[in-house]
């Protein structure tokens, strides 16, 4: 019992401690990893979530990037001034008056309160969606979904003019969203009261805490009937349905799920950057997503972490200084190709060869699930015992 938990306690404990050790770190390192760690999280919640639906039920998924859109959008719409024909505020950590004193227009809900509804509105259009699609298998379901991952992001892009409704403000994008709070502390928390861009310990606290609740929910859904559900339909779906498991409404809680989750951390994602764009829920997204999954183990939420870890880590902080020593050595060596390289506009062709290299090395990931690698790993031993009985 005590070396299950062991491991897992003494990360959570250093996770909360990493802004206190990230002065130091900064000073060794020259730079400040905190807002790294923020959005490294933001994606690990967002591969938590897809590993609902690929790790646990064996489903193909190549649109997630539209929950998290749409997770985004939510903030963008309920704590903005984007519908200026309106005045309404709720429980907001934002100023409710103007200078003036008249009320600030547009909608202005509780971040905390949008969270929920985030997740809400997300896992509705995860139904919505899987509703009519779910009943697809294998590539069909991935085209459809790859489908929906390209319509819902163009569809922002061009839903300023609905009828004569700005729905998303199109390409321009939502601006200026309220900074999450919680107004109800003492004085001597400034920092709390109101999230801010100076201090980024409450925001780096708030999605440390969701991720926990991901992680905590994942694990009790993978123990859950539920989640022996997905497995059986994930591991032969005829032969689940013979044993009395409906397929489609088992896939249907995997789809909702997933995107109750990917919501949530667009939702926190569009409070942080305070401004959403729709170039910023490209199909690359999904793909980076997808890659963290597969390449952390699928099926495993340690495994998923870890892959999200290392794909953002490589992403924010180890390709740029790369891109530092090798315009050090062009100068050194008066290289002109090396001084002027541009490292991480490759990011996607090195996170390409990091995958082949896995599928041929580990195709079961880095921290692999049980199940999944004795599958990948079984034909390799009836070979062995072929190849030991002909000899």
């Amino acid at each position: 019992m005590v070396k299950k938990y062991a491991l897992p306690v003494v990360l959570i404990a250093l996770a909360f401690l990493f802004p206190l050790i990230d002065p130091l770190l900064e000073a060794v390192l020259g730079k400040s990893l905190l807002f790294s760690a923020i959005v490294i999280a933001v994606y690990v919640m967002l591969a938590l979530g897809l590993n609902i639906v690929i790790g646990f039920a064996g489903l193909l998924d190549l649109g997630f990037v539209a929950f998290y859109a749409l997770g985004a959008y939510v903030t963008g719409w309920l704590a903005s001034s984007h519908f200026k024909q309106v005045s309404f505020s709720f429980l907001s950590a934002a100023p409710t008056e103007t200078v003036s004193g008249n009320a600030v227009p547009g909608i202005h809900i509780s971040f905390w309160i949008i969270l929920v509804l985030a997740g809400a509105f997300t896992a509705l259009c995860g139904i919505i969606i899987g509703a009519p699609t779910l009943r697809l298998r294998g590539d069909y379901l991935a085209i459809v979904t790859l489908g929906f991952g390209e319509i819902i992001p163009r569809f922002f892009q061009n839903g300023d003019d609905l009828g004569g409704f700005n729905l998303t403000n199109g390409t321009i994008g939502i601006k200026a969203i309220d900074s999450p709070g919680l107004p109800f502390l003492p004085d001597s928390l400034p920092a709390w009261q109101q999230f801010g861009t100076l201090n980024l310990n409450p925001w780096y606290y708030t999605i440390l805490i969701l991720v926990l609740i991901t992680v905590y929910i994942n694990i009790r859904l993978r123990d859950s009937r539920l989640g022996r559900a997905w497995i059986s339909v994930r591991e032969d779906e005829t032969a689940a349905a013979a044993m009395g498991i409906n397929p489609v409404t088992t896939k249907l809680w995997a789809y909702a799920l997933g995107a109750t989750f990917g919501g949530i951390a667009g939702a926190f994602y569009g409070a942080f950057i305070a401004s959403i764009f729709p170039t910023s829920f490209s199909f690359n997204v999904s793909i980076l997503v997808l890659c963290m999954v597969i390449l952390g183990g699928m099926g495993n939420i340690y495994g998923v972490i870890l892959g999200a870890i290392a794909l953002q880590g490589l992403n924010f902080y180890l390709l740029p200084q790369i891109n530092t020593w090798v315009h050090r050595i062009g100068d050194a060596v008066g290289s002109p190709l090396l001084s002027g390289a541009d490292i991480p506009k490759y990011n996607f062709f090195i996170f390409g060869i990091i995958l082949v290299l896995m599928m041929l090395l580990r195709p079961e990931g880095i921290i692999p699930n049980r199940q999944r690698q004795e599958e990948l790993h079984s034909g390799d031993d009836d070979q062995s015992i072929t190849d030991a009985a002909r000899a």
